[in-house]
């Protein structure tokens, strides 16, 4: 994980952001915690709001979604970053405390699936293939690539992904095991994602997995595979992630919305509500700088409208809504 950050007043990004005007009544800290993937986005966000409103001071620490989510139900937190929606248990440890939140998606990101630079046999994998490696069940048992497709070389694969409470990890197993946390328990994991891109650089006989962000940060270290999903109507055959890709939901399983979810008590603040506002009149330009994929205008529109409305809850019930995009998900919210 990154460590824990105070985001400096000076730090330089565009000038044609939309800022509010200060405020003598927007001052305070906002906190918040979370997802390494969505820390990126929230400190841009950040940097800039505070260049309008030097009273505020927001601090945003990098625990990994679960562990954003644990703070923030224990009511630690104004907004915790996330890279997949609230599961049923953190929804109960919220409830027990009280705490109400509005869940916010802000863009979208792809899951980059890598191996080493030297392997020159593997291109392109399907999700079943995937699944084969880390499903629970190859645990100690598919340890080389010939395991996985016939023809591919007798010898040792080496995995490497987040640790059990990312997000990220959360949304690779439910859209390549089938199931939300569960795989094989014998990779190499970090919550660090510079760690795993060492990890896979240097070793010959890895692959890996992480956010499509951080893939191009290290392009020049690591080789991106394609994902063959097979199913023609996302998009036939092996598909790479990029901006496009996923924003046209062609590059499918592994594409994904990412979120902030604000604490209800403190949402009405006008400290609250002015960042709010500002980071999603902001998200598209901020979100694109700093390697993800922006929601289209009107997307950002109806989250906007979310937050006005003090809607509660997660559009997503039980765990990811793999497949569906968010402007999809919103629509449907509001019945149109």
């Amino acid at each position: 994980m990154r460590p824990f950050v105070i985001l400096a007043l000076g730090a330089v990004l565009a000038s044609s952001l939309a800022r509010p005007a200060p405020a003598a009544s927007v001052d305070g800290t906002i906190a918040i915690d979370g997802s390494s993937t969505v820390y990126p986005i929230s400190e841009a966000v950040g940097e800039e709001f505070q260049k309008s409103n030097p009273g505020v001071r927001v601090t945003i620490g990098i625990a990994g979604s679960g562990g954003g989510f644990k703070r923030f139900c224990a009511g630690e937190l104004d907004i915790s970053d996330a890279s997949r929606p609230i599961k049923e248990p953190e929804v109960q440890a919220c409830k027990a405390k009280g705490i109400e939140y509005i869940e916010l998606p802000i863009a979208y990101d792809g899951l980059a699936v890598m191996v080493n630079k030297a392997n020159t046999a593997v291109d392109c994998m399907t999700v079943a293939e995937l699944k084969t490696l880390w499903e629970p069940e190859a645990q100690g048992k598919v340890t080389k690539w010939s395991q996985v497709r016939a023809g591919l070389p007798d010898k040792e694969v080496h995995l490497f992904g987040p640790g059990v409470d990312s997000g990220t990890y959360d949304y690779f197993t439910e859209a390549v095991v089938g199931k939300s946390h569960s795989s094989r328990g014998d990779y190499q994991s970090s919550e660090d994602d510079n760690v795993l891109v060492q990890g896979i650089a240097n070793d010959p006989a890895a692959l890996g997995f992480f956010g499509l962000a951080y893939y191009e940060e290290n392009a020049d270290k690591l080789k991106l595979i394609g994902i063959d999903d097979g199913k023609p109507d996302n998009g036939a055959g092996c598909i790479e992630p990029s901006a496009e890709t996923v924003e046209k939901g062609t590059y499918q399983p592994l594409s994904r919305p990412l979120f902030i979810y604000v604490k209800k008590s403190v949402a009405g603040t006008p400290m609250v509500q002015a960042f709010v506002k500002f980071y999603l009149q902001n998200a598209a330009k901020l979100v694109k700088e700093v390697g993800y994929i922006p929601f289209p205008a009107e997307a950002y529109a109806m989250v906007q409208h979310r937050f006005d409305a003090g809607t509660t809850g997660s559009l997503f019930g039980q765990g990811s809504q793999v497949g569906m995009t968010i402007t999809q998900l919103l629509a449907k919210e509001s019945g149109k």
